[in-house]
Order: C-alpha cells, then sequence, then structure tokens
C-alpha cells in the first residue's frame, strides 16, 4: 500500500468514526446500542466474536458498496432512490420496533437457535443495518474521500470503503470489548427501561421517514401527527405510572424531545426572517443557470436525506441567510433527488458532488463561486453568498 492510499485510508476511517456524529445515523443507534449492552454481561471470548462479526457486517456492506462504486459507477446513497429499497428499509424498521417494545430478539429458525445462532447472526446483522442507514449522508471528510476514491482503480477503492466501515464501526467495537467503560454511565433502572422503549419510538419514526418517500403526499402529514400524538401519550401514561424518578425524568425528555422535534419540523417556527422561497429546478432549467442575470444559491437534497431536512431547518431558516440571500439578490433553487435523474445527478457530479447534503453558489453569470458538502454552518452559506457581491464586477 504505497502512502497516499494508507493516509486517504486513515483520513476515510476517520470520516467513517465521524459519521456516528451526524443525524442520518439516528435511526442506526437504537440497533447499535442493542449490540452493545446484549454483550456486557458475556464472556471475553463472546464478546470478541461479536464485536468481530458487528464488524465484519460494516465492512461488508461497504466493501459490497465499494465494489458498486467502482464497477457501475454509483454514487454515495445511491441505494436510496431505489423504492422497493426504501419500501423494504421501512418495513424493517416498523418490525424491529415492534420487537423492541415487545423486548423479543430477532426472530430466527430453530436449527440456528440450537447452534446459538442468535449470537452470531444479532451483531452482525446489527452491523450491516447500521452502516446501511449511515449512507443517504456524507458527513465530515467524507465528501473528499469520496471524490478522490472515484479516481482509483477498484483495488484502492475497495480498501477506502473498507476503512470506512471499520471506522463506523470503531466506537461500538470497543464498547462491546470494554463494556466497563459503561460503568460511568448512571445504574440502570427504571429509567432504561424508558429509554429502551423510547428507541423503538426512533425506530417507528425512521421508519415513517423513509416510506414517505413512496407514500401519497396526502398521508404524511397524517401520519407524522399520528405519531407524535403516540408518542406524547406513551410519555404522559409513563410518567403517570413511573415510581422512580428517574424514569419520570427520561420519559419526561423523551415527550420534550418529541414536541420540540414536532414543532420545529411542523414549519410553526417560521417566520418572513426564517423563510427562503425556494423554486424547484428541473432538468430542462439546467441550461439556463448562466443566463438567470443573478447570483443563485443550488441545493441538492431528497426526501431521504435526514442531514438535508436538519439543514433546511437549521441553516437554511437562519435569518443571516436569508438577508443574505436579499442582499445578493440571488434566488434559491432546490434539486431534488429522490429520484434518479441523470441530468441533475450530472450538474451535482460537474460541482464535485458525491453525495447528499449539497449546495452551489452561482454568480450572475452562473460561475461556481463556492460548494458547500455534508453539514454546513449558516455563518459558512453567509460567506459564500456574500462572495458574489464582489464579483459582480468580475469579467
Amino acid at each position: 500500500m504505497n502512502s497516499l492510499l494508507l493516509l486517504q485510508a486513515l483520513v476515510a476511517a476517520g470520516a467513517g468514526l465521524l459519521l456516528n456524529l451526524t443525524p442520518c445515523v439516528l435511526p442506526a443507534v437504537p440497533l447499535k446500542v442493542r449490540a452493545v449492552l446484549r454483550e456486557a454481561g458475556e464472556r471475553r471470548i463472546v464478546r470478541l466474536a461479536s464485536a468481530a462479526l458487528f464488524t465484519a457486517g460494516s465492512v461488508l456492506f461497504f466493501g459490497g458498496l465499494g465494489l458498486a462504486t467502482a464497477l457501475l459507477q454509483w454514487r454515495w446513497g445511491v441505494l436510496f432512490q431505489s423504492q422497493p429499497l426504501l419500501i423494504a428499509l421501512s418495513a424493517l424498521l416498523a418490525a424491529l420496533a415492534v420487537l423492541n417494545f415487545s423486548g423479543r430478539s430477532l426472530p430466527l429458525p430453530n436449527a440456528l437457535v440450537t447452534l446459538r445462532g442468535r449470537h452470531l447472526f444479532e451483531p452482525f446483522f446489527s452491523g450491516l443495518v447500521s452502516a446501511l442507514l449511515s449512507t443517504p449522508c456524507t458527513g465530515p471528510l467524507l465528501g473528499g474521500v469520496l471524490v478522490f476514491a472515484v479516481t482509483q482503480p477498484l483495488a484502492n477503492i475497495l480498501v477506502i470503503f473498507v476503512a470506512i466501515g471499520l471506522g463506523l464501526a470503531a466506537p461500538y467495537v470497543v464498547l462491546i470489548l470494554r463494556p466497563s467503560l459503561l460503568k460511568r454511565l448512571p445504574r440502570a433502572g427504571a429509567w432504561t427501561t424508558v429509554i429502551q422503549q423510547s428507541f423503538g419510538w426512533l425506530l417507528l419514526a425512521a421508519a415513517l421517514f423513509y416510506a414517505q418517500s413512496v407514500l401519497p403526499a396526502v398521508w404524511i402529514a397524517p401520519l407524522w401527527i399520528a405519531l407524535l400524538v403516540a408518542v406524547l401519550g406513551w410519555a404522559v401514561v409513563t410518567l403517570w405510572r413511573a415510581t422512580e424518578r428517574s424514569a419520570r425524568t427520561a420519559a419526561l425528555f423523551v415527550g420534550a424531545t418529541a414536541a420540540a422535534l414536532g414543532y420545529f419540523g411542523s414549519g410553526l417556527s417560521q417566520s418572513a426572517e426564517t423563510a427562503i422561497a425556494w423554486q424547484p429546478l428541473h432538468a430542462a432549467d439546467v441550461a439556463a443557470l448562466p443566463t438567470l442575470g443573478r447570483p443563485a444559491l443550488v441545493e441538492f437534497t431528497a426526501d431521504w436525506c435526514i442531514n438535508c431536512k436538519v439543514l433546511e431547518k437549521t441553516t437554511y431558516e437562519d435569518k443571516t441567510v436569508v438577508a443574505a440571500l436579499k442582499r445578493a439578490g440571488a434566488v434559491a433553487l432546490r434539486v431534488d433527488l429522490t429520484r434518479p435523474n441523470p441530468v441533475l445527478e450530472h450538474l451535482l457530479a460537474l460541482h464535485g458532488g458525491v453525495g447528499l447534503p449539497f449546495a452551489i453558489v452561482l454568480d450572475q453569470k452562473g460561475r461556481e463561486v463556492q460548494t458547500l458538502s455534508g453539514l454546513f454552518t449558516s455563518a459558512t452559506l453567509v460567506q459564500a453568498l456574500d462572495k458574489t457581491l464582489n464579483q459582480e464586477n468580475s469579467p
């Protein structure tokens, strides 16, 4: 392995590690926590096997994704443009939520149960699904890693993608191997049952999030409202029945978090100072970008991109961003990549985009001023928009 590839592999492992900190991996948290807690009381040899299997699941997925990237020129996140995958993933997450509420393990054939197959299968399954759930969005460092990877031969691409899988799995492998690190957490009690049940609601929310890409639009809002009401109802009942202060605190925390997410997700927090008048950018409009005669902010997003939704409810709703758009006289254009679109995907690739979220700031002549990848701050976007003011008189 040459020094450049080794360096990129280390950066890729770091990018995989940092991917754990992005909102996109939230649906995988219950699976990872379950994998860690399930092994906490086991013998060292069992924990070692579980850690290896969890890592194998993550590496197998990323190895396959790297192979598809090399041979089929897949973009990061392209799997989620498949409706059958979204339907299957939503059904899987809903089933896992039901199992979580019931406290049951994954159902396996009797032969595997007899051979202690559950102890072998569950950590591998958790690593595999957790890796899948991490790939709709890019995170810190990952964009640069992917830009480098797609220019490399097959063997190098596989090394880089495997490194991402290793980095993603690393924190949970450490916790599986060293459960003593969990002793710093408060002692288990009634509150842990409340948190475990709340993971079921998180899995249901993830199932609905991915399902909304394939469901009729008129169903989406009622389903989210029904889920929010169900979570708040559960929190109230749990709060009422709880006899320990820790359990009541946990229920109150979960309920308050759900209420806050519902409030911000509903758009009720928006005002004229924080609302951007987005216009859809269709494939037929791409050729007209250089003739707009004004700067443009082009956002690439998708219904299945959690990080995109976070940006749209934070950075893009910051009043300083709205003010910068008005100051620059810029138009806000939104590119929807929920479904495959070769023209729009080519526009993304033309500006160096390898995944979502991604944004481009263009000047009045359609020239690229700056690109922004992954999660970025409002200050970064304001700075990019202000650059267009300095280029108004440039040739």
